[in-house]
């Protein structure tokens, strides 16, 4: 039993890793990954919604009707989502700010509503907690790593702090929408020539 709650929480650091191995839920991971703070505290929000709806889901699965249970996921899920967007608006509101429509746009992310769709519904709570918390905690990584990237490249600071002094030219195309195309398809490479050896 141990052991494959641990595998259902490792898969999502690596075989299911969101952006890298299951290409899903890019939205957000092209949109807010200007700098680090922003991508992790878009994964830790995501992350929320995904325990937090895997837990309800596997614990009604057996009450939920077939026939609608993607309606009754949307609307676990929707709860989830403004939940956290209260929280951020209380608690972090500068950062609830540049993360803008994207919080709320968490309902629709297949990422959340696949996990549900595809493994909470089918399996008990335990494995389901695992799973969420697997997959939100690569997702995170994910988005925080892309950030890292493209906000030292992009800007030539970490966090505000200048890291090549002020001669450094950065290359600005990184903090837009092409550099996240970019960085995200260099990242995908890489992820898949570590995978294949």
């Amino acid at each position: 039993m141990a052991k494959s709650i641990t595998q259902e929480f490792v898969k999502g650091l690596w075989a299911e890793i969101p952006p890298f191995r299951l290409v899903l839920g890019l939205c957000p991971v092209l949109a807010v990954t200007k700098t680090v703070e922003n991508g992790i505290g878009m994964g830790l929000a995501t992350t929320f919604v995904l325990i937090c709806s895997n837990i309800l889901v596997s614990m009604l699965r057996s009450i939920i009707p077939t026939k609608i249970r993607i309606a009754c996921f949307i609307i676990i899920i929707a709860t989830f989502v403004t939940v956290v967007e209260l929280l951020m608006q209380a608690f972090t509101y500068p950062l609830f700010l540049k993360l803008g429509i994207f919080i709320p746009l968490i309902v629709v992310n297949c990422i959340v509503l696949g996990r549900a769709e595809a493994f909470a519904f089918k399996n008990p709570v335990i494995p389901s907690t695992a799973d969420g918390l697997g997959i939100g905690v690569g997702f995170t990584l994910s988005l925080a790593a892309i950030g890292l990237v493209r906000e030292i490249i992009g800007t030539g600071a970490l966090f505000g702090v200048s890291l090549f002094g002020a001669d450094y030219q950065p290359f600005a195309f990184m903090v837009e929408a092409p550099g996240a195309f970019i960085c995200l398809g260099l990242m995908l490479c890489i992820m898949n020539l570590v995978g294949n050896k």
